[in-house]
């Protein structure tokens, strides 16, 4: 079961009257990415569209791309007016960045969004363990991040991350054959190996134990 459904506006052939017509009881990431980001949307009007979104009922977080929030801070602001929160992200699509560049960037997109997402392309397999490293450093300086390696490398990091720190995974229903990030394991079986991999996880109940202290409670808002 899927906690929230990521709506590819770029993906989609009348994004707005679709996302009015959705009925579902599942919460949407709207996210409209250009070619330049791995998507498909236009650049004109892309961000009034991703804004139009924000506006609905429908759409609890939005996602924004790094190099965006840095020259269009603005765009921002105007999102959360909408009420909505804020994934700002950054894919590197042929490597993995090293250590000290992929913490600032972690970093980076904490400082401006609400959950700090990362997606890096791995070579060999310590590219993944460099990602993972990265996702746990972030986590323990209070950064909300999602971390991902892509490509059959990184696949496994998929399931792992959360172990490190992760909070949110991408993840294809079985049946659903359209052409998504390279690695991505189907929903159920994610679903699966999350719980059973986080269940005992020292990192996982370091953590919970850290949040429960009194003096890092926050309230909610909404």
């Amino acid at each position: 079961m899927a906690d929230v459904i990521e709506f590819r506006m770029d993906k989609a052939d009348d994004p707005l009257e679709q996302l009015d017509d959705y009925d579902g009881q599942l919460p949407l990431i709207a996210t409209n990415r250009t070619r330049w980001f791995g998507g498909q949307a236009p650049d004109t009007g892309r961000l009034d569209r991703l804004s139009a979104a924000s506006r609905s009922d429908h759409v609890e977080v939005v996602d924004v791309e790094l190099e965006t929030a840095r020259g269009m801070e603005w765009v921002l602001d105007e999102l959360r007016d909408n009420a909505v929160d804020c994934i700002v992200s950054h894919h590197t699509f042929e490597d993995t960045p090293e250590r000290e560049v992929l913490d600032a960037i972690f970093r980076q997109c904490g400082e401006y969004g609400d959950i700090a997402k990362v997606a890096t392309f791995p070579r060999k397999h310590t590219d993944v363990l460099r990602l993972l490293r990265s996702i746990n450093v972030a986590t323990k300086k209070g950064i909300d991040v999602a971390g991902i390696s892509m490509g059959r490398i990184g696949s496994h990091s998929r399931a792992v991350a959360p172990i490190y720190g992760s909070r949110l995974g991408y993840a294809p229903l079985a049946d659903d054959e359209s052409e998504y990030a390279p690695g991505q394991i189907p929903l159920e079986r994610l679903r699966t190996l999350i719980d059973d991999l986080t269940a005992e996880s020292e990192i996982q109940s370091a953590a919970a134990a850290a949040e429960d202290r009194p003096e890092n409670r926050q309230p909610a808002e909404h």
